[in-house]
């Protein structure tokens, strides 16, 4: 393909398999790099041929770096990998294409120029120890293309053009999905059209639980028990499937979407830790909604660090009293049944003396929250992410069936957490990408309608530049939460894939949400209109499920190891 000064920036000029043969190979010199710092890494941060914790933690910003590094080397790689299927399936016209090369335009400059942790951490490959002559390796000819001509204005600019033509298309590109699930996104967007969207500003505004109707209405369309076996009630989906809900139903509110999160937490537990009797007893009731779940994990003095929680559980005969305080706990008054962590050896001050509990409760009401003896609780008055509330509970001889142990076994209580977090991440990756696809549905209606200088405020090229970026870092972290999900179908681990997803998908959310702040002005502070809402909800994406920087070390300790 000529490359002739203007580049990349008009896809109709563009032969789609010579965009396909630059991206295929500008993907090598990526993965290049990523096993120099790697290696380079790993011979820095080891002892005795062992990767040490104390140095990781150390050279953090390092270590972390290697992790965005790694996210942006699988990114790009799916997103090769979706467009080449697209092309298969005579899928990849014009919008594919520009998504296309402006995602490997940018996120190449970002690898060789600065990888944006967040929007004040720009790591640099030199932070991870390579030199001048090692990041030349970057400099191939595919890659010299992409990133002169693949992110350019006038390919931003006609994007937006294109998805002003196409504003009725549910997403901004083929997702590269199957039928089946375009038909589950289709009906939840339909659902989230007409029963959330209308409403969630006002629960916002007026921090109210998301009302009964919307659970009695999910519990129909299946999905408490969407990922649930069907001999226990469930639909027995795919993780895909998971996905498209969670990032449609969040499109329309992040809490709504957020409903299914403790359920699927609480039946991954139950599926992989369970006895057969619990399965059987908890399963069925989980996936119809008559038991609604909460996860009470978090202590106000550990925060991530779970290994360290000190609520003790103490076996009274063939039962168990729970005292302690915990934290953080969503969605905590109206549920029936908590997954509680608690400590059962009081000997350990680590993971190995945790187990894990389902602790049946009543649920409350305005009025009373907490009607069960033994517990206590109070709100935590939050910025964003309204709709099912935070509490502080703590725990006083709270009564626990000696049969209501997970798994019938003290001390698993951790491990049986940990194979939760793959679908947690996951998940929470596809909640992201239901925000960030709020706020650009949002900012492309406001600056299609908002007039400025005679003009609309989409005609500007640097608003303009904003909405695209957004369509096209929402197709890579859906692209990437996409692999994960596909990963954890296919019964391989995923922990890296799935913490990736997440890592990149929640700043995604961020700078979508900031982006759209900005484009409405000073409108957009104002708390009438959604984007302050949007942007609020945004926030906690970096923090919950995993802080970004534990993501991070996460990603890097087993890249290293």
């Amino acid at each position: 393909m000529a490359h002739d000064g203007q580049g990349l920036s008009n896809a109709k000029a563009v032969l789609l398999d010579d965009l396909l043969t630059l991206t295929g190979a500008a993907i090598a010199p990526v993965e290049a790099i990523l096993e120099i710092a790697r290696t380079k890494l790993r011979s820095e941060l080891s002892v005795d041929g062992r990767v040490s914790a104390a140095l990781v933690e150390h050279h953090q910003t390092a270590a972390h770096g290697l992790a965005w590094l790694a996210t942006y080397a699988q990114s790009l790689r799916q997103m090769h990998k979706w467009a080449s299927e697209l092309n298969a399936q005579a899928k990849f016209g014009e919008v594919e294409a520009l998504i296309l090369q402006i995602a490997f335009g940018e996120y190449l400059w970002q690898i060789y120029g600065g990888l944006q942790m967040n929007q004040g951490e720009i790591l640099r490959l030199q932070d991870m120890g390579l030199t001048q002559d090692e990041m030349r390796g970057m400099m191939e000819p595919a890659v010299i293309a992409l990133t002169q001509g693949g992110n350019a204005q006038a390919a931003r600019v006609r994007l937006v053009e294109l998805m002003q033509e196409r504003n009725a298309d549910i997403t901004v590109g083929a997702s590269g999905l199957d039928d089946e699930l375009e038909m589950i996104r289709e009906q939840f967007r339909r659902y989230a059209i007409e029963n959330v969207e209308p409403f969630a500003h006002d629960w916002h505004l007026n921090d109210e639980l998301i009302p009964m109707q919307i659970i009695e209405d999910l519990a129909e369309m299946g999905v408490f028990g969407l990922t649930i076996p069907e001999e226990y009630g469930g639909f027995g989906l795919s993780k895909a499937s998971m996905c498209v809900v969670s990032e449609e139903l969040s499109r329309g509110y992040i809490g709504v979407g957020s409903l299914g999160t403790r359920s699927e937490i609480a039946a991954e537990l139950i599926i992989a830790g369970g006895t057969d009797e619990q399965k059987t007893k908890w399963l069925p009731r989980i996936a119809s909604a008559e038991t609604l779940p909460t996860a009470v994990f978090t202590e106000p003095n550990t925060g991530s660090d779970l290994g360290s929680l000190r609520t003790r559980a103490v076996k009274v005969g063939e039962d168990y009293q729970i005292t302690g305080n915990k934290t953080w706990i969503t969605h905590a008054a109206r549920t029936h049944v908590m997954t509680l962590l608690a400590r059962t050896d009081p000997s350990t001050t680590d993971y190995k003396g945790l187990s894990m509990f389902l602790a049946e409760k009543t649920p409350g009401d305005d009025a009373i929250p907490f009607p069960t003896d033994g517990m206590t609780g109070g709100e935590i008055e939050v910025l964003g992410y309204r709709g099912m509330k935070e509490y502080e509970l703590a725990f006083d001889g709270f009564a626990v069936k000696g049969e209501n142990l997970l798994g019938g076994e003290e001390g698993k209580g951790f491990k049986q957490l940990m194979e939760t977090f793959e679908s947690a991440r996951i998940q929470t990756a596809a909640r992201a990408i239901g925000v960030a696809q709020s706020a650009l549905d949002i900012s492309m209606q406001y600056a299609q309608d908002r007039k400025q200088f005679g003009k609309a405020l989409i005609a500007f090229p640097r608003v303009a530049n904003k909405l695209a970026m957004m369509a096209v870092e929402i197709m890579i972290a859906r692209q990437l939460t996409y692999f994960s999900a596909f990963e954890k179908d296919e019964g391989r681990r995923c922990d890296v894939e799935a913490g990736m997803a997440k890592l990149l998908g929640a700043r995604v959310a961020w700078t979508a949400a900031d982006n759209g702040l900005q484009i409405h002005g000073g409108n957009g502070f104002a708390l009438e209109y959604k984007i302050s809402r949007v942007l609020c909800d945004a926030r906690i994406l970096n923090i919950f499920e995993g802080a970004a920087e534990i993501q991070a070390q996460v990603i890097a300790r087993r890249l290293l190891s």
